[in-house]
């Protein structure tokens, strides 16, 4: 992007919060049997502006004709699949039309009719449904049901949340781990799996579910699918591991009779992702193997023959990246996977030399563009791939790949990839303040570390702008998609450039790259990060003598062990993140993955509380109360040593240079629109205090009316 610095810059959606928590968001993608049919969804603020709903809307897969809403509630609808014979199923806690019940509705099974006509309700649950699964030649649904542990099924279910409701009950009995997940608390209900035939719903009838896994913990957080034919479930199954751990297995289930076996049981990896061939007898997953206080995962694509016969196998294990979705090929002879890659997320084909489960996997990539690509569907005759694609250039829009054209190239293994035409989109790209380019520098140990840097429009050697670290979480991931909670152009607007990096622990570099920094946080990745904000600040149109640095979560973790081994950065914000590991690893909602890792040595060697001594950088805390992940004793130590222990801690009257932003009701994210506005301009007020050097204390007045 090349822009005239001495023209005045236009006004973008990123000048105004509240210009851009009201751009329109698009998530998930579903294509029809058929293929004549594109659905996705698009979040969009409510009349009250305090919250977000979303409504489907049809894309052409043609490209051809404008895109059109299919649904308008209150409530919104989401999570759209398509029935075998067209009709486009979703969620919703819309009112049901012909329900005289008072309660609060809960989300329920909505069918839109591919003829046309009004949605009407499939199915209803005492605690509402989700995870819809279609099968493709039969009119076999299954859906999740929450359901409470001593009811035998949904009426008694309703009998029994009705008896704790009148009598204001809400305390759980858990009887074993874990107990929360990110943001909620895990129980007293616990997903079941059921099945319906949409052939049997009379107009005005509700369906009767069939229910297919009993009580318990198994199916929190599973992946499922069913096969073309409806006959069979394949779902992810939690089962006990020592030391109050769980690991995921691989089952099959008869949607006729309830019957599960396994499929698959590996006491060293964790299963994922199933998904059912085309032709009914393959399933292909992913599989992750459990880590050691030395040893990070390997992510790998699985293969099992859905009747069970044979072992399951590893796809392309000399492969060196991490599949994160599988999509089969309608013939079943090779599957679609995206994966990161070196700050990007193409797709890759897969294909089997003689079939799935014999001869070689070849690996390439289908996609050239410089994208994350998610959400991926391809047509039935194969000639095209559909998806979401995004980046740091441009949120999720969907597009179309031509797959053929892709096969058709070449031979195998000499394809050259191809770029997606976007097809119209319900909510247009909005227009950037400033331009986005790539960084990228040798580390001490000889590796490669590369960023996204995103400049302001008019940067220049003589106008060089101040410089805004800004780490990422995980520690697994990368920057690479964009992102509406971590949006770099919003501190782009405001004069600043951003540099995204992905250090050591980052995915889509190869397995080295992750174990550089595995077990030992502060090393590797913490020089990566210097090294390469040297290369940015190396920049001339970059203003090295103003730079700050911030992250939230791992990314947070990362903040505050820069602060305390460096005083380079005239600022440092940090969100949702760990200070004590020691007090971290047991407290965290899934304590027992933290501690494969975090052994007392690590703990010892990495918490950055150690180090608070040496802080005497200004410090921006933010933590949310509803945070499981990072409990939010973390923040509230992390806020008391910096004031009583720190290089900078506060005067003898109190006053402190500090700021602790804190939400009693919001989670690691911060995910209601008002209060992302408080969060993006408590941060820039904080920046500009120190960075930009406006007057003292203007952070402290920056929402008066909101923050009183």
């Amino acid at each position: 992007m090349t822009q005239d610095s001495s023209a005045p810059t236009p006004r973008t959606p990123f000048d105004d919060l509240d210009d851009y928590i009201g751009l329109g968001r698009l998530g998930g993608l579903a294509l029809s049997g058929d293929g004549r049919r594109l659905v996705t969804t698009v979040q969009s603020l409510d009349t009250e502006r305090t919250g977000y709903v979303s409504a489907l809307w049809e894309v052409d897969p043609a490209g051809e004709l404008p895109a059109r809403r299919l649904t308008r509630s209150a409530k919104g609808e989401a999570a759209a699949v398509f029935a075998a014979g067209g009709d486009l199923l979703f969620t919703s806690a819309r009112p049901d039309p012909e329900s005289s019940g008072k309660a609060e509705p809960k989300a329920a099974l909505w069918s839109l009719p591919a003829a046309g006509g009004e949605a009407r309700v499939l199915a209803t649950a005492p605690g509402g449904l989700g995870g819809i699964l279609a099968a493709r030649d039969a009119d076999t649904v299954s859906v999740a049901a929450s359901v409470l542990p001593s009811a035998d099924g949904l009426e008694a279910d309703a009998a029994l949340r009705e008896t704790r409701d009148d009598r204001k009950v809400n305390a759980i009995w858990h009887t074993g781990y874990p107990v929360r997940h990110w943001d909620h608390d895990l129980g007293p209900d616990a997903p079941r799996r059921f099945v319906l035939g949409t052939d049997e719903v009379a107009e005005g009838e509700r369906a009767d579910l069939h229910q297919l896994t009993g009580p318990g913990p198994q199916l929190v957080e599973h992946g499922a699918a069913l096969s073309p034919d409806g006959a069979t479930l394949v779902t992810t199954w939690a089962v006990p591991d020592p030391g109050a751990a769980r690991r995921e297995i691989l089952v099959a289930i008869d949607t006729a009779t309830g019957e599960r076996r396994t499929l698959v049981d590996d006491p060293d990896a964790e299963i994922g992702s199933p998904k059912v061939s085309p032709d009914g007898r393959w399933v292909a997953y992913v599989t992750s193997t459990i880590t050691t206080p030395t040893d990070p995962p390997v992510v790998r694509a699985g293969l099992v023959a859905l009747d069970g016969s044979g072992d399951p196998e590893v796809l392309a294990d000399d492969w060196d990246r991490w599949p994160g979705s599988l999509t089969w090929l309608p013939a079943s002879d090779g599957l679609l996977v995206t994966a990161d890659d070196d700050g990007r997320g193409p797709v890759f084909l897969l294909t089997f030399d003689g079939g799935p489960g014999e001869g070689t996997v070849t690996v390439e990539r289908v996609t050239a563009d410089d994208a994350v690509f998610t959400d991926v569907c391809v047509a039935p005759d194969a000639s095209a791939v559909f998806a979401l694609r995004s980046s740091y250039a441009a949120p999720a829009e969907p597009v179309r790949v031509d797959l053929a054209a892709f096969v058709a190239s070449g031979p195998a293994g000499e394809r050259e990839p191809v770029a997606a035409v976007v097809l119209p989109s319900p909510a247009a790209a909005p227009e950037l303040p400033g331009s986005l380019t790539e960084v990228e520098t040798v580390a001490a140990d000889g590796a490669r570390v590369r960023a996204w840097l995103a400049l302001p429009a008019g940067a220049s050697p003589s106008d060089p702008a101040p410089l805004l670290l800004w780490i990422h979480g995980g520690p697994l991931g990368s920057w690479n998609a964009w992102s509406w909670r971590w949006n770099p152009w919003l501190m782009v607007a405001r004069g600043y450039a951003v540099l995204l990096p992905d250090p050591a622990l980052s995915t889509g570099y190869g397995q080295e790259f992750v174990r550089r920094g595995w077990g030992a946080w502060g090393d590797a990745p913490f020089t990566d990060l210097m090294a390469i904000t040297d290369a940015a600040e190396a920049r001339d149109d970059v203003d090295a003598s103003r730079t700050a640095a911030m992250g939230g979560s791992f990314g947070g973790y990362m903040a505050n062990w820069v602060a305390g081994h460096t005083d380079r950065f005239r600022a440092i914000v940090t969100h949702a993140s760990l200070w004590a590991l020691d007090g971290f690893g047991p407290t965290t909602d899934h304590a027992y993955y933290w501690g494969r890792e975090m052994t007392p040595e690590m703990n010892e060697a990495h918490s950055p509380h150690r180090f608070v001594g040496e802080i005497r950088t200004p410090m921006l805390v933010i933590h949310g109360d509803k945070d499981y992940r990072v409990p939010i004793g973390e923040g509230l130590r992390l806020w008391r040593e910096l004031l009583a222990d720190s290089g900078l801690p506060a005067a003898d009257d109190g006053t402190t240079v500090h700021r602790f932003l804190y939400f009693p009701d919001e989670n690691h994210w911060i995910l209601t629109p008002q209060h992302a506005k408080v969060w993006y301009a408590g941060v820039l007020a904080f920046l500009a205090e120190h960075v930009l050097e406006v007057p003292a204390g203007e952070g402290d007045r920056v929402l008066p009316d909101v923050l009183g």
